[in-house]
């Protein structure tokens, strides 16, 4: 998978297709509440497997984290290590701005695996767009 910051307006829609498609779509996330006001201010990015695009993510800088959001790989494309990909490209980003913790609010079904990618989870269960997630923090 290759993934790209966004650059361009192209681009961030096709970040803003595989978010709709899985969060949106899949999971049911009403519409305002997954496009918000922090996609304005966030990094982008999107993986590409023969130039289509099949996961994204995004990134801000919140106190002294790097936060990951919205992460997300379309259906047919789980199982590939994707997810981790795209992952690893964003903690090089947090690294390279200077800050040296990640944090992120992961769904519950996902904590295992961010936990194999060495996430700790900080928080007891909490509702996000009516699933279930907890806070989960890395140092880099």
């Amino acid at each position: 998978m290759d993934i790209k910051q966004v650059e361009t307006n192209g681009e961030l829609e096709q970040a803003y297709h595989v978010r709709t498609v899985v969060f949106v779509e899949e999971q049911k996330v009403p519409p305002e509440e997954e496009l918000d006001e922090y996609d304005k201010e966030a990094n982008h990015f999107v993986g590409y497997v023969n130039e289509v695009p099949i996961a994204a993510s995004r990134l801000r800088f919140v106190d002294s984290y790097g936060k990951l959001e919205r992460i997300c790989v379309l259906d047919t494309e789980r199982g590939k290590s994707y997810g981790k990909m795209i992952i690893q490209r964003m903690e090089f980003e947090i690294k390279n701005n200077g800050f040296e913790k990640a944090k992120l609010n992961a769904q519950t079904h996902a904590e295992e695996f961010y936990q194999r990618l060495g996430y700790e989870t900080v928080s007891g269960e909490f509702m996000d767009a009516g699933i279930p997630h907890v806070t989960m923090i890395k140092d880099l």
